[in-house]
């Protein structure tokens, strides 16, 4: 599944992008007006390969979820069982990312991708094919539960890594063909901002100082603590950034593998993939290490505040479209950002030229 997904990954469309660039020429406000929004239009129109593109609705959050051996080593105040209590707020429609996702008109999915302890819910049995706004959806896809000990050991076998990224693809099929236009990246794991550290510096090359942040706010002792922690597990394992599969089997999390999944699935598909905080853009880096190609539809929603954030956005050439110092996760900040991908997209097929306008131009 994961090389037929790479092999149908292709570049975006030069004459889509140059017809979107000439339209927006003949719309009727001053050239470049826009600003960012007019760039986004014109990636949008290159990933679909038609111009206007389609209009990126209905939205569909993916949150995948999964626990972490490194939270042994204290880089998180948090207990563990939280990872499974939140997926029981997600699915009762009581966290932030189901009040912005109701607001956004949004599906929200979980997946339990790899959670260490037993989840407060039953899945409910509810149509794959059809995205309810309403109604947040759980998906037991579980590799194992929870990573292994990234300090000790390699966080994940080759085979487990593979079958969350595999997961993550498959996710974004079925949303996909159940009419998702647009998707969303959301996470939940305690202590998962570890290995998205890990994750960033060995695929930038970038030193762990500015790729880890403190997380759900740990004090300085804890911090300090944590960038230790991060320097020796890329000191163990020296991961290949070659070898993408290899670095996130050795220091990633199944949400960060099950994530570039979903990216790359939706790269095959040129269904735009709208990036939520440190975590997502940690598993875009996978992404586009397997495909340098999927970054075409990788859309960055904000800048996290977790420093790790603005190093890989940079590596992947990738401009937030908001900045409001968020490091909730859930995929919050994706969800706040997609009214502006979807008016980005809505000026190319909804304002007047000014010849049809009969609008004088300079």
């Amino acid at each position: 599944m994961l090389e037929t997904t790479i092999a149908a990954i292709r570049a975006a469309d030069e004459a889509a992008m140059a017809a979107a660039r000439e339209l927006h020429g003949r719309l009727t406000k001053p050239a470049g007006s826009l600003g960012a929004l007019e760039e986004l239009s014109v990636r949008l129109a290159g990933l679909a390969g038609v111009c206007p593109p389609p209009l990126p609705e209905p939205a569909a959050v993916a949150i995948f979820a999964g626990d972490h051996g490194v939270h042994a080593q204290g880089v998180s105040p948090w207990p563990q069982e939280v990872t499974a209590q939140m997926i029981g707020n997600f699915l009762a429609g009581g966290a932030v990312v189901n009040a912005f996702a109701r607001q956004a008109g949004a599906s929200v999915t979980v997946v339990d991708v790899g959670v260490a302890t037993p989840l407060p819910t039953d899945p409910a049995v509810l149509d794959p094919a059809v995205l309810d706004p309403a109604v947040p959806r759980l998906v037991v896809a579980s590799v194992r539960q929870g990573t292994r000990d990234l300090t000790v050991t390699a966080a994940l076998t080759r085979d487990e890594a593979l079958a969350a990224v595999q997961t993550g693809i498959r996710i974004a099929d079925e949303l996909i063909d159940a009419g998702a236009g647009i998707l969303l990246t959301g996470d939940m794991g305690i202590g998962n901002t570890t290995p998205a550290a890990v994750l960033i510096a060995a695929f930038t090359g970038a030193d762990p100082l500015d790729t880890t942040g403190r997380g759900t706010g740990v004090d300085d002792p804890t911090y300090a603590h944590k960038v230790a922690v991060v320097r020796a597990a890329l000191a163990r394992h020296t991961p290949d950034p070659a070898d993408p599969l290899g670095v996130l089997a050795a220091v990633g999390g199944l949400e960060h593998a099950a994530l570039a999944g979903l990216i790359l699935g939706a790269a095959a598909r040129r269904t735009p993939v709208l990036l939520d905080g440190v975590i997502a853009v940690s598993a875009a880096l996978a992404a586009a290490a397997f495909a340098p190609a999927a970054v075409d539809a990788m859309v960055a929603g904000h800048r996290s505040a977790e420093p790790g954030a603005t190093v890989a956005l940079r590596h992947l050439g990738l401009d937030p479209l908001i900045d409001l110092g968020l490091r909730l996760g859930e995929g919050t900040g994706a969800l706040l950002a997609l009214p502006v991908v979807t008016g980005a997209v809505r000026v190319l097929h909804e304002v007047a030229t000014f010849d049809s306008a009969g609008v004088a131009e300079k």
